[in-house]
């Protein structure tokens, strides 16, 4: 997990992980039969130590736009709490394919929860004839990333993607 944190799952080995652990590399192999196995124990206790915002509780503000604002705040908060991790496993999903598998199995489907729970209540037009896809966009890594990359801190962020997305409704 350590590694993965440091240098990223693409560039740790099972020999790196052997050392780490002062095991042989048999020893994490009759541990971690796969590759998808390994990155599943490692992302199941990270996920454990770094709970991901709960989107169960969103849904209780009613106003669709304020709702919004508050998720992407404690979203992106958590974003830059993790985000030595987070970067090194997006950036490396597309080159290690077990990671990409886990991370469909993991992370998927808290991408789906947190836009159920923030779906509710938009106006229909414009861009919320496709209110899922607008709000993949905003919950999105990356999205926090390119936004704070330019200078803004996370409130900030938050605020530009909640009013682009109150915007994008009257488009």
């Amino acid at each position: 997990m350590e590694l993965h944190g440091s240098v990223g799952p693409a560039k740790t080995s099972v020999t790196d992980v052997a050392k780490r652990a002062g095991v042989s590399r048999m020893t994490v192999y009759n541990h971690f039969p796969t590759d998808v196995d390994l990155y599943m124990a490692c992302s199941t206790r990270w996920a454990t130590e770094n709970p991901f915002p709960d989107p169960g509780k969103w849904p209780a503000v009613d106003d669709p736009s304020e709702r919004l604002r508050t998720a992407l705040l404690e979203l992106y908060g958590w974003y830059r709490l993790n985000q030595e991790m987070l970067s090194r496993v997006f950036r490396d999903i597309a080159a290690v394919p077990a990671l990409a598998t886990v991370m469909g199995q993991l992370w998927s489907p808290y991408a789906e929860a947190m836009v159920a729970a923030l779906s509710d209540g938009w106006p229909a037009g414009g861009a919320w004839d496709d209110p899922q896809a607008v709000l993949h966009l905003l919950v999105d890594f990356h999205t926090w990333n390119v936004l704070t990359s330019h200078g803004l801190d996370d409130d900030e962020a938050a605020e530009l993607a909640s009013r682009l997305a109150t915007g994008a409704g009257s488009a």
